[in-house]
């Protein structure tokens, strides 16, 4: 028998060691996906809660009407992907909540969902159906002067208006298992702590602070959109919507979030009404409700349509065309504008400058995924191997964030240069979320791309 050789030796142990820790290392890994991660703060409890917590109900939860995987909105497009099981038609195969409970032609045709804002009383005549709004940037989006302002209306949670108390008056509302919302046994409340824990998730997510502008934009339409949106005598969208957020800086000064009577109410033609279905007119906040809604915040607008709290307006276009239009020159609030104007003028704008306004909305959303997008990246490149399933799902967010980056370009028309680099840096990411040893380095090109994607919207520092 011939021996091998010393090197024939070395090459045969650097192979053993070798399987030896691939082994090892696919066992770490099915123990990683397979093994929860505890919930060790209250941000990541809270995650859990809102998406996972039935409460005991009827089986939705808060991700239902807010999922994670389309911008914590609901449209048309992607409750057409659910399986017939999903809870959010609960009321379509639970024969306790087929009447008054929601009105499944207007939320599969128009992403709208039963609210009984005035008391549940009068189930038959007591509603309203509106559109879901994002929970994105509510560290900035929801204080006033008056207190929080939550939901369309500004009075979207019970008792206190927190948000605290927003999750409260959502179970009740949505998660219950029969018209008779008794607490204890159509569901439970919330405890102390995971109103704690939800409202730190709600606060964590998206913006932490509002933007300072004007930004030094590179596309010339967007640029100009952005002076138009800040020029108080143009536009004059900067004085209900400072720096593009949530807060208002009209009449007495900035006042935060506010409400105002827009004449969203008063336009024709409005989707919903055309189908027959019965559906009341909003009288948004109190109850009696005023007519007035609040401000929700414009920098995560163009990738959360439909717009408004009735979802009228499919299009960021068709949002901003609005404040041209008969329906809110002659509301309350455009009145208000037309009053403070020297020339006693609301709001008119030409088709260009409605196109600028929205391409300028539109770079501002496209710039908020690539922040959010390089958040998610850089956070998981320093995780450790232990953590892999954490770093996959930061991965997915980040795919998620950056294809609505894309398709917030794309549909506009805008910066086609950015828009190659975005795409290469979701291809890097995917590959990514399933490879095991080129992870770091197929992040580190994802991470190159976006930052080359930024550099082509804006000029970087």
């Amino acid at each position: 028998m011939k021996w091998p050789t010393w090197g024939q030796w070395y090459q045969r142990v650097l192979g053993l060691i070798a399987l030896s820790c691939m082994i090892w290392a696919l066992s770490a890994v099915s123990a990683c996906v397979s093994v929860p991660v505890p919930a060790t703060d209250l941000v990541s409890k809270g995650r859990e809660i809102f998406f996972n917590e039935t409460f005991n109900g009827n089986g939705r939860t808060c991700g239902t009407c807010h999922p994670a995987q389309n911008n914590l909105v609901l449209d048309p497009a992607f409750i057409a992907t659910l399986p017939p099981t999903d809870p959010l038609f609960v009321a379509e195969f639970n024969p306790d909540l087929k009447k008054n409970f929601e009105n499944p032609k207007l939320m599969r045709q128009f992403g709208l969902i039963l609210e009984n804002l005035d008391g549940f009383d009068d189930l038959e005549n007591k509603f309203v159906m509106r559109g879901v709004p994002h929970v994105l940037a509510q560290r900035t989006s929801v204080n006033s002067n008056q207190g929080p302002r939550t939901g369309w209306s500004g009075d979207g949670a019970p008792g206190d208006g927190s948000l605290r108390s927003f999750a409260t008056g959502a179970v009740i509302q949505h998660f219950t298992k029969t018209l008779n919302r008794v607490s204890g046994v159509d569901f439970r409340l919330p405890t102390e702590e995971e109103l704690d824990a939800i409202e730190a998730f709600m606060l964590s997510l998206g913006r932490q602070q509002d933007l300072t502008l004007p930004l030094p934009l590179k596309g010339i339409v967007a640029k100009r959109g952005q002076d138009i949106f800040l020029d108080n005598q143009l536009g004059k969208c900067n004085l209900c919507h400072v720096n593009a957020g949530a807060t208002a800086n009209f009449g007495a000064g900035n006042i935060g979030n506010a409400n105002f009577n827009t004449g969203v109410e008063d336009l024709p033609d409005q989707p919903a009404d055309l189908t027959g279905e019965k559906n009341p007119p909003d009288d948004g906040f109190g109850r009696p409700g005023d007519g007035t809604f609040n401000t929700p915040p414009l920098v995560e607008a163009a990738d959360s349509g439909p717009f408004f709290h009735n979802n009228a307006i499919e299009t960021i276009e068709g949002a901003v065309a609005f404040y041209d239009g008969k329906a809110f020159n002659n509301s309350p609030a455009g009145r208000a504008l037309a009053a403070a104007d020297p020339n006693q003028v609301g709001i008119e704008l030409d088709g260009t400058q409605i196109v600028a306004i929205a391409a300028f909305l539109r770079v501002l959303n496209a710039l908020e995924n690539i922040r959010q997008s390089l958040e998610l990246l850089e956070s998981g490149a320093k995780t450790s191997f232990g953590e892999r399933a954490e770093d996959r799902e930061r991965i997915k967010r980040a795919v998620s964030e950056t294809q609505d980056s894309i398709k917030v370009l794309e549909n506009g028309g805008l910066h086609p240069d950015a828009v190659t680099h975005l795409l290469k840096a979701k291809e890097s990411a995917e590959k990514a979320h399933s490879s095991l040893f080129r992870r770091r380095a197929l992040v580190q090109q994802a991470v190159d791309e976006l930052r080359n994607a930024r550099t082509q919207l804006i000029e970087v520092s």
